[in-house]
């Protein structure tokens, strides 16, 4: 099973994923390019969408809503939380870039009982996660406790020589409140561009055992079991997170054969 999804060369859209074609339910994904005074619109029959501007300035409209240059941050990998966008299904949102800009789409089921609303980085809770090699940086772009139908997101930056999504855990199974069943998309940002981190994706049986190694701009898909990334030296690694399962709910479980870290 291929997990990776590598960039489109020289296009706009940079990488898509569908329930289709990654032969799952729930997530679909994207991201895109954007040239100065470029505009791409954005509407799902189906799905929700939470639109994040990763880097950029642009100007949105959505239904009665205008909102001029929002977005801000040059970099993901800026100390800074993103701009969003909450759209639920047959809505339509059109962006305009004022600056080169990269925008992620991601999304999931809904029937549309929530409105159209613009998620300020102020809004955003940041966090850190773990502790020496193992801390990384978090903001929760549209967390369980924000409303939502069905997906979850969240980005998270993690230095040069760290671990991250460690110790390795999973949600793939249906047994709330211990653990809930949530598929993933990890969208894979580095610095300086030209390296790679690793992922490995594995279940207990291991019918699933995936050792990737993962560029700039790639997609790793995580239909089920655990799901740690190591980031080698020199190279900072950011991936945008996109969660979502028949609950809205992100509870998770260690790999018991490496909890024992937890209680150092």
């Amino acid at each position: 099973m291929n997990l990776v999804v590598k960039p489109k060369k020289n296009s706009p859209e940079i990488v898509a994923v569908t329930p289709e074609s990654a032969g799952w339910k729930y997530i679909s994904f994207s991201a895109h390019r954007l040239a100065p005074g470029e505009t791409l619109t954005f509407s799902d029959p189906a799905n929700e969408l939470c639109v994040v501007v990763l880097t950029g300035i642009v100007s949105a409209q959505a239904e009665n809503f205008t909102w001029k240059e929002i977005g801000g941050r040059m970099s993901v990998f800026e100390d800074a939380s993103p701009t969003a966008v909450y759209l639920p299904p047959r809505a339509k949102l059109s962006v305009t870039a004022k600056t080169e800009a990269e925008i992620a789409v991601a999304g999931g089921p809904a029937e549309g009982k929530l409105p159209v609303r613009l998620i300020e980085p102020a809004a955003i809770k940041r966090s850190v996660r773990g502790k020496g090699s193992n801390t990384r940086y978090v903001c929760d772009i549209l967390p369980q406790d924000e409303p939502a139908e069905s997906v979850l997101v969240v980005e998270v930056r993690t230095p040069g020589g760290h671990s991250s999504s460690y110790p390795p855990h999973k949600h793939d199974t249906d047994n709330l409140p211990e653990e809930s069943e949530l598929q993933e998309t990890y969208y894979h940002r580095l610095n300086p561009p030209q390296g790679f981190a690793f992922q490995r994706v594995y279940t207990d049986d291991r019918s699933l055992d995936e050792s990737l190694a993962v560029e700039d701009h790639d997609v790793v898909m995580v239909p089920r079991g655990y799901h740690p990334v190591v980031v080698p030296y020199g190279y900072d690694s950011y991936y945008l997170n996109v969660m979502a399962g028949p609950t809205r709910e992100w509870h998770f479980r260690n790999d018991p054969a490496h909890e024992w870290m937890l209680k150092k």
